[in-house]
Parts: C-alpha cells; structure tokens; sequence
C-alpha cells in the first residue's frame, strides 16, 4: 500500500469517474485503475463497486476511504513541517 494508491482512491471517490480522477492526478487512465486494483488486490476487498454509474465505494471502501483521507492528512503534515 502506497500514499499514491491512497491519492488515486480518494481522487476517484471524490469524482466518482476513472477518467476525471486520473485526470485530477495528472497519470493515464489505466495507470490509475491499475494502481486501484493493485490496492485492492493488496488488501483482499473490492474498494469500488463499477457497475453503479458513477462509480461508487463499497461499504468497506466506504470505511477505507475514511482512514486513507487521514493517513493523507498526516502525512501532509510532515512535508509541511520544517526541520
């Protein structure tokens, strides 16, 4: 599990499309759905359900989101403190 991979799965929850989130995080398309599943695979779940249009966040995705936007917040922290 990466930071990245936490980026892209907030971005895609936040615009709720493949193609504006990649966007958004400035990579391809498929580099963004490959690093989602590779999350996914990493952790066992499914963190989207893509047969709702727009895409929408299972129930655990829902709950992984909700620590990803923290671990996110806290690591922003640290780049913005000056050593």
């Amino acid at each position: 599990m990466t930071l990245v991979q936490l980026e892209y799965i907030i971005a895609l929850d936040n615009y709720r499309h493949f193609a504006i989130a990649a966007e958004k995080c400035f990579v391809t398309q498929p580099t963004l759905s490959m690093q989602i599943q590779k999350l996914e695979d990493t952790l066992g779940v499914i963190l989207f359900d893509r047969s709702k249009h727009p895409i929408a966040p299972t129930e655990i995705g829902v709950q992984i989101l909700e620590q990803a936007r923290k671990i996110i917040a806290e690591s922003k922290k640290i780049t913005s403190t000056s050593l």
